[in-house]
């Protein structure tokens, strides 16, 4: 039930961003334990001078391949965390050839209280969900 928003600079393919989702799909899946078809993704594409990442001190170099991931989800533990921003940062390499100084993470959390997915309704609330 994460919700995963994708801010990235304009100019990759079609093809890649669809890699990226999927990734971050199944890496997510893995480490919070979703079920399947939790799936709430959406990409925003940036000309290059709407994105300053910077490295808040720590010496970090990026590029122009920034990636900015922001997940809205229930609360998570620190392990499953820690596993999903190692995870999603080694997949991604490893199959992408995206640079983990490329990649910035948050997770925002919130309750169940905090959702509805449609028609005016709080499906966690209502034993809907």
């Amino acid at each position: 039930m994460p919700i995963i928003k994708i801010d990235m600079l304009k100019g990759r393919t079609k093809e890649e961003i669809k890699e990226i989702l999927e990734i971050t799909y199944e890496v997510m899946l893995e480490a919070f334990q979703v079920p399947l078809g939790d799936k709430y993704q959406i990409v925003n594409q940036h000309d290059d001078f709407e994105m300053e990442i910077l490295d808040t001190g720590l010496g970090v170099s990026r590029t122009q391949n920034v990636i900015v991931f922001t997940l809205i989800t229930r609360p998570r533990t620190k392990k499953q965390k820690t596993n999903f921003y190692k995870n999603l940062s080694e997949t991604l390499n490893s199959k992408l050839n995206i640079r983990k100084e490329d990649i910035m993470i948050s997770l925002i959390e919130n309750k169940d209280e905090d959702w509805s997915f449609f028609n005016g309704e709080a499906q966690f609330l209502n034993g809907s969900l």
